[in-house]
């Protein structure tokens, strides 16, 4: 992949990949703290912020283990494969280490914590990072180019009919 075949992915195109990210975190979470927990872990009546050692296992620790291991194999989560953008270190376009992954995951808690500014921040910064992507030196970067279309049997012809 050229250079000029690439673009920073932007703001929207980010948070409708986040979008799809919780989505499927939450067909993974939701079932197993009900399980664990019963209806009420939802419910009007649950007293504190964590409900058990379950709740931070399944609600903190696993999605940064699978984030960063889809990064890590990956170079993207499945919204940023729906996107067809993945993550890059922001000085060689090659892959990140696995340092910079578990450093940018962290970096999301101090981009949200001042109001989400730091996410924000990727809609107006010119290479699209938000701060947790400067902190762990990443950029998000998508094809421009459409992949060209191959068939396994160039055997196949069309139908002239069609021509």
């Amino acid at each position: 992949m050229h250079e000029q075949d690439l673009e920073y992915a932007g703001f929207w195109m980010r948070v409708g990949a986040a979008l799809v990210d919780t989505l499927l975190l939450l067909v993974v979470t939701v079932p197993l703290l009900i399980t664990v927990y019963g209806w009420g872990y939802y419910g009007p009546f649950r007293t504190g912020i964590i409900a058990g050692p379950a709740d931070v296992l399944i609600n903190y620790i696993l999605p940064a283990i699978a984030v960063i291991l889809f990064w890590h194999y990956a170079q993207a989560t499945p919204g940023k494969m729906a996107i067809s953008a993945r993550i890059v270190d922001a000085e060689t376009g090659e892959k990140p280490s696995t340092g910079q992954f578990i450093g940018r995951y962290l970096g999301y808690f101090v981009a949200i914590i001042p109001l989400g500014l730091g996410i924000l921040w990727v809609a107006i910064d010119r290479r699209k990072q938000g701060w947790h992507d400067k902190l762990a030196g990443t950029v998000v970067v998508r094809n421009t180019q459409p992949e060209p279309v191959s068939f396994n049997n160039p055997s196949a012809r069309q139908d002239p009919s069609l021509d």
